[in-house]
């Protein structure tokens, strides 16, 4: 037997992108083997691994300069690009499945320097410290907010491979009269039809990738612009819902290799009258899911109204190109709310109104968004700034 694990891990680009590489282990490894063969997804028995820093703008390059970092893993599933499920047909006809010969994980890991230290890179630490700080981990599960995901991505093939170009929508092109657009946006939005969606065998794919390795996707649809589609993720606690965000991106990064294009996370992949493209996050507390928790959802809007700067400022790169104030968006100078609105920065479902409980929907992140700071700076508002009123009041 041997085990291959695909190690992932964030790198220093701005916004972060993914980066892998393999690991093997056989029995040579004797103990440590053995372990995880016993408990394959206890995250705790797979080794730290190093990677050239240097090439990943981790760390200096140069003569004499250590340029290692180290990967430490923080969460395991089953890697569905190496899983191959063995069948046999008996003689009867009937079929019997053959246990796999192997295991193949997917390794995600945060990024660490020589030293032991979390590298400057390492968002995911952040948040853990403060969840620990706020004693809202795992530990305390009752008391652990939600938090929902919607991604919304864009599928896009390069006319130039390896290039800075963004990479053109499916359904747009160019020919010898320049840019060659589909027809306007109304048909497309949880369309069906040759003529009203482009792209679903990968979208397909990738959904049933993920429920293969039991990621918790809930939903996909087309989305306003044609070439784009979002799928929902969650509500899982704060570190649970970002890992898996993270991994479920990764299968799609991975995907599009095979399908000759690229997924474009741009918060606005097509200038003109088209939708930008988002990563709303649907947010809960345990106060605000109990009886009388809208009032709850409330207070918390009146906090982010006075930290629009601070979250817009983690909520993705080139952001404002799409919080225009247009195209379902709020404007990204000004902070809204509403009851069932999709041009305002928060949105209050209706079912949570109807129900006096639930959750508030953020619509500011966009697609390339790190739900692990999107995370911290919603917590840091709900929950220090309430810290901040019982200093003060104390005082």
């Amino acid at each position: 037997m041997k085990i291959f694990l695909e190690y992932i891990w964030l790198d220093g680009n701005q916004p972060q992108q993914l980066r892998s590489k393999t690991k093997i282990l056989n029995n040579n490894i004797g103990d440590t083997m053995k372990k995880i063969v016993d408990q394959p997804n206890n995250v705790n028995l797979y080794p730290s691994w190093s990677f050239d820093g240097s090439s990943t703008k981790q760390s200096k390059a140069g003569k004499g300069e250590n340029t290692d970092c180290i990967l430490k893993p923080v969460f395991i599933k089953d890697d569905p690009f190496r899983i191959v499920p063995t069948e046999s047909t008996l003689s009867g006809g009937d079929t019997i499945s053959i246990p796999l010969k192997h295991i193949y994980k997917l390794v995600f890991c945060e990024v660490y320097n020589p030293n032991g230290t979390p590298h400057k890179t390492n968002t995911r630490f952040k948040l853990f410290t403060l969840l620990e700080d706020l004693k809202l981990n795992e530990k305390n599960i009752n008391k652990t907010p939600w938090f929902g995901w919607e991604q919304e991505y864009t599928l896009a093939y390069k006319l130039r491979p390896f290039t800075n170009e963004p990479g053109l929508p499916l359904g747009f092109n160019f020919n010898q009269n320049g840019l060659q657009e589909p027809r306007k946006q109304g048909d497309y939005y949880c369309g069906t039809g040759f003529d009203n969606v482009i792209g679903r065998n990968l979208v397909e794919l990738h959904l049933k990738m993920c429920s293969e390795i039991d990621l918790d996707i809930v939903g996909v649809n087309a989305e306003v612009m044609l070439g784009q589609w979002e799928y929902q993720l969650g509500p899982l606690t704060p570190l649970e819902s970002s890992d898996q965000l993270w991994v479920s991106r990764y299968i799609l990064h991975r995907l599009s290799e095979n399908h000759g294009m690229i997924i474009n996370l741009r918060p606005k992949p097509m200038t003109g009258d088209w939708n930008g493209a988002g990563c709303h996050v649907n947010v809960s507390t345990k106060e605000t899911r109990k009886r009388g928790g809208l009032n709850h959802i409330i207070e918390i809007i009146g906090k982010l109204s006075t930290k629009q700067e601070e979250h817009i400022k983690v909520y993705g790169e080139k952001n404002d190109e799409r919080l225009t104030g247009e195209h379902e968006t709020a404007s990204i100078d000004e902070f809204s709310w509403g009851w069932s609105t999709r041009d305002t920065s928060i949105r209050i479902p209706i079912k949570t109104k109807e129900d006096g409980k639930g959750y508030f929907e953020d619509r500011r992140p966009g697609a390339n968004c790190d739900p692990y700071l999107v995370c911290y700076t919603m917590l840091d508002t709900i929950y220090n700034t309430i810290l901040e009123e019982v200093t003060e009041s104390v005082n």
